[in-house]
């Protein structure tokens, strides 16, 4: 019973001391291994920070380098809107010159066909036959033209106080045997009545130098012909003919047309806008100004 009992009392500090030895193992390889979990841990923050660092880099960079080419389009964009505006100043300059010549050039007889006109726009022409004044017909509100006061004005929100309208009146051509409608000239509004300018209501037969137009579209804001009143704000030639029974045929009589106490002829309005070295001033200066812009934000090295 002693041996038994002081076996017993062995075995039981043995395992006891096994016990405390093993915690002693267990909470050393608990701590190992934390300190490996921390430097692991520790590791990967670290080595994700790096990365992340290097992603924010490149990211940056690419965004940088995109800013940069993207930038460079507004440059290139107003060039471009300067070269295309110098192409468009010398097509202006030419359709000028070509309406100038038109304008000017040697009367040809009227043809008859209104198809043969599409293509005769702005051409001089000549026609010989009279007056049907009591279909008059009037544009208004109208300015009289002065084409050297209209260059001088070119881009001016001023215009001129005075306004009246164009008388269109039936003319019958006697070689033609058609009827067509001839501009007389501009008038002063209290002068539109016709008896108001009896003096100047041609009769008998007369010849007409004109200037062949075309129909009109209304444009936008611009009023629609009031065909009842008698007041017409577009050259509408179908509609034109229709009240009047002549062809739709059109023509501006010239200056020479004139007559004392009558509608001043010449009211044809050949003088165009040609702003075009203004643009061509504005976008240049906008493509060196953003130009310097440019190369000083991304080329240009600064010397500290």
């Amino acid at each position: 019973m002693a041996f038994l009992r002081s076996a017993l009392t062995y075995s039981n500090r043995l395992s006891s001391t096994l016990r405390q030895e093993t915690n002693i193992i267990y909470i050393k390889r608990n701590l190992f291994l934390s300190r490996g979990r921390l430097y692991n841990r520790a590791d990967e923050k670290f080595i994700s920070f790096r990365r992340s660092c290097s992603s924010t880099a490149t990211t940056a960079e690419k965004n940088d380098s995109f800013l940069k080419w993207f930038l460079l389009l507004i440059p290139a964009t107003t060039f471009g809107l300067g070269t295309w505006q110098v192409k468009r100043r010398q097509w202006k300059i030419q359709l000028i010159d070509n309406l100038a010549k038109l304008t000017t050039a040697e009367p040809i007889p009227l043809p008859p066909d209104p198809h043969e006109l599409s293509n005769l726009e702005y051409r001089r022409v000549r026609v010989h036959g009279h007056y049907d004044h009591s279909k008059e017909l009037y544009v208004m509100p109208r300015s009289p033209v002065d084409p050297e006061k209209e260059a001088r004005e070119a881009g001016s929100l001023s215009s001129s106080g005075e306004t009246g309208a164009n008388v269109i009146t039936p003319f019958h051509c006697k070689d033609l045997g058609i009827t067509i409608l001839v501009n007389r000239g501009y008038v002063p509004r209290q002068k539109i009545k016709p008896e108001t300018r009896m003096k100047g209501q041609v009769e008998g037969d007369v010849e007409v130098v004109g200037i062949v137009r075309l129909t009109e579209t209304r444009q936008p804001f611009v009023p629609k012909n009031d065909v009842e009143r008698n007041q017409w704000h577009y050259r509408d030639l179908e509609a034109m003919s229709h009240v009047t029974g002549a062809e739709p045929i059109f023509i501006d009589a010239d200056f020479g047309s004139t007559v004392p106490g009558g509608p001043i002829g010449g009211q044809t309005r050949v003088s165009l806008r040609n702003e075009h070295l203004q643009y061509i001033i504005t976008w240049y200066g906008l493509c060196a100004a953003t130009s310097y812009m440019w190369f000083s934000k991304f080329i240009k090295v600064v010397k500290v």
